[in-house]
């Protein structure tokens, strides 16, 4: 007589998209009985809120990156694919995978967690994108600081031209725009002094222009204000009101203002950060998205009419006691916390409980010893928001050593003004420096 019994047959967890949300989703089912497979198109969990301090030469791309199987090599009920999502069946619990010959694999699933996050909108152009890159990834990142890094030794070699290639525009003045900004003006101000003998780095223009009302608008006015102040101390232009109606390879055409006057900025550096749209991956789940392409969701953040199937981080739009959920890491941390839970008490015959989120305030950084803070019971800026922003940031880091060189990597940039990862890494060959 066989002692053989089946295989006990967990229900299936697909989680597309290793950020901040999918990672605290396969986290939080550690001990549920469940299968959980971790599918990315990168093979890194990225902290998205430091990659400017790539793209300005203040950290290296491992340090604010960590291996996807690294995370989970503990987790006996998870696997990492690394895989690109091109469709999905919700009907039949399906997700095709795409292979590099051209075919096909298949992935079967009972619940589905989609978190593919956004990228840049262009409101209508996507010719821009060309000129004007925007951060989402390292490879972003990488681009941004070839291109500024790159134009201060063309200017060097043709300083003739050291007018237009020494001015920098920023497009979109919330944290991301000003961070870029500030991070801009440091570089040119101290980190390149005295390094270059036919130009004056600290001659070079940020300019940094935004559409709307106010630098941070999200912010309340006071620290909105502040923010201002900090950047223009550090020398950056700021334009309030200003619409960016064409970018070229030489420049941007801006509307400033009420008057309703064109001003075209010569500018060989162009930075995008003015908007985002939902991921494509949006497009395949066959509901009506918002205007930005991001995907409305039930209380529990399921999707309506496919309670298996849910939507977190930035991709989703989650209404909140008090307006729309932000699309920062804390929200989609705590929704795939959610996610995890509310699966966990469905596998126990428990009810779903409705998404509640906890805003425990958001904080800003312009630039060393600069920064605002808006942690609803206070608010603050300067130096002591700066070190509250640092703190925060360094704990969301995964991975012990992450933590320990951004530290130290920032130790050293404080007291030095020195930037330990000022390499162009990709030289155009059919872009000649002169």
């Amino acid at each position: 007589m066989s002692s053989d019994a089946p295989a006990e047959v967990r229900p299936r967890v697909a989680v597309v998209g290793a950020g901040f949300a999918g990672l605290h989703v396969a986290r939080g089912l550690a001990k549920a009985p469940v299968e959980v497979t971790i599918l990315d198109r990168a093979n890194h969990h990225l902290f998205q809120p430091l990659l400017y301090q790539v793209a300005t030469a203040t950290l290296s791309p491992d340090q604010i990156a960590h291996p996807i199987r690294a995370v989970f090599r503990k987790q006996e009920n998870a696997r990492t694919l690394l895989a690109d999502a091109q469709a999905v069946d919700l009907e039949q619990g399906r997700l095709s995978l795409a292979r590099e010959d051209g075919g096909v694999d298949h992935l079967d699933f009972d619940y589905l967690v989609v978190a593919t996050g956004v990228t840049h909108s262009y409101f209508g152009h996507d010719e821009w994108a060309e000129h004007a890159p925007g951060l989402k990834s390292l490879e972003d990142a990488l681009e941004i600081r070839r291109r500024v890094l790159r134009a201060f030794e063309l200017a060097e070699r043709n300083p003739a031209d050291a007018d237009s290639l020494l001015t920098f525009v920023v497009v979109g003045a919330g944290p991301t725009g000003v961070e870029l900004a500030g991070a801009l003006a440091e570089i040119a101000r101290k980190s390149l002094r005295r390094e270059f003998r036919s130009i004056d780095p600290t001659s070079a223009r940020i300019l940094l222009v935004e559409g709307g009302g106010r630098v941070l608008p999200a912010y309340v006015e006071r620290l909105s204000e502040s923010a201002k102040q900090q950047l223009e101390s550090l020398g950056v232009e700021v334009h309030i009101g200003a619409q960016v109606t064409q970018v070229d390879a030489e420049g941007v055409v801006v509307r400033m203002g009420d008057l309703d006057t064109k001003e075209r900025i010569e500018s060989q550096t162009v930075l995008w950060a003015a908007g985002v749209r939902g991921s494509s991956f949006a497009d395949k789940l066959g509901v009506e998205l918002d205007r930005s392409g991001r995907v409305p969701v039930t209380a529990d953040l399921s999707l309506e009419g496919h309670p298996g199937v849910f939507v977190a981080g930035d991709l989703a739009v989650i209404d909140g006691e008090s307006g729309q959920v932000p699309g920062v890491a804390p929200a989609a941390i705590q929704a795939g916390k959610h996610i995890a839970r509310q699966i966990g008490r469905e596998l126990e015959g428990r009810s779903r409980e409705p998404f509640r989120y906890r805003d425990r305030g958001s904080l800003a950084t312009i630039g060393w010893a600069r920064a605002v803070a808006d942690l609803r019971i206070v608010r603050f800026t300067g130096v002591t928001a700066w070190f509250a922003w640092m703190a925060i940031h360094v704990a969301f880091l995964v991975g012990f050593r992450n933590r320990l060189f951004v530290l130290l990597g920032w130790a050293w940039s404080y007291v030095t003004f020195r930037r330990g990862a000022r390499l162009i890494t990709k030289p155009e060959a059919d872009e000649p420096l002169s």
